[in-house]
């Protein structure tokens, strides 16, 4: 098929800084191991603690690795890919290995750099982290919405500090009487020892709870011990009548074959039999 675009793919890549050099012949033929190769390269770009695994020996593998390069594309950068496209692994996943390289590219073109006339030590170390920088555009949304909410708050308790300011004053200017404060920490007094003597009973329920427990794993334990003793035993017993099922087996086994070579004879004369009609017939005519 058509590489659509491949120069610029190939002047993306080394422009990013891919080590190796790609040349048209790599695609002529279907080359998933090189597919794979650049999108691992293109995902670590994006993402350098991405976890993906780069195993595709096995076809399930492999299905699961371009999935998941998709998935991580779809909600990391935003960029959807054609599965079936990169899973030939030929012209046509040019095409959508060139939507990465062109995000890729276009955020190295407005940061200034030129990773490729860099030092290899220095190109190693370019990284492009667009993950976290959509991490923290979500986060900044967060805010903002969250500002306008205590915003909304604030306002309506400011509206409302007329009231409060009054019944404020008036509680400061009210003498403060010894017999009703002191009756009022009774009440806080006695109103924690209930929470106190409640939180010892639920503790000592738990206790209670946890003994009870412990007994029943020690019963499911024995039963379990028992069963596997049983089961032990019913597997080393060999059933009744297993030599008879045994030679009946192996005579069922005979007649069968015997039954196909007298179905194919069958069938076999059958079809002699039609060739010799069919060429009386034509006789005949």
């Amino acid at each position: 098929p058509a590489l659509p675009h491949f120069s610029d793919f190939t002047e993306m890549m080394r422009a990013l800084g891919y080590p190796r050099l790609i040349s048209l012949e790599n695609f002529h033929t279907p080359n998933f191991m090189l597919v794979s190769e650049v999108l691992l390269w293109l995902v670590k770009r994006y993402e350098p603690q991405s976890d993906i695994p780069g195993d595709v020996e096995t076809e399930q593998d492999r299905v699961f690795f371009i999935k998941a390069v998709a998935q991580f594309m779809a909600t990391k950068a935003h960029i959807k890919l054609n599965t079936k496209k990169l899973y030939q692994a030929d012209g046509y996943a040019v095409k959508e290995l060139l939507k990465v390289t062109s995000v890729l590219y276009g955020a190295m073109s407005t940061q200034g750099g030129e990773p490729a006339h860099l030092p290899e030590e220095d190109s190693t170390k370019f990284k492009f982290d667009l993950g976290s920088k959509i991490a923290d555009l979500k986060a900044a949304r967060q805010l903002a919405s969250e500002i306008t909410s205590k915003g909304a708050v604030l306002y309506d308790l400011l509206g409302k500090e007329v009231e409060l300011r009054e019944a404020r004053t008036e509680s400061i200017a009210r003498p403060l009487e010894i017999n009703e404060a002191e009756k009022v920490m009774k009440i806080a007094i006695n109103s924690v020892l209930g929470e106190v003597q409640k939180t010892k009973d639920m503790l000592n329920n738990v206790a209670l709870d946890e003994a009870n427990l412990e007994t029943k794993i020690e019963k499911r334990k024995l039963e379990l011990e028992r069963s596997q003793k049983r089961l032990q035993t019913l597997q080393s017993v060999r059933p009744a009548f297993m030599d008879e099922y045994e030679k009946i087996e192996e005579q069922l086994q005979k007649q069968y074959s015997t039954y196909l070579e007298k179905f194919r004879n069958l069938t076999y004369m059958e079809q002699l039999l039609d060739d010799h009609r069919r060429a009386e017939q034509e006789m005949f005519e």
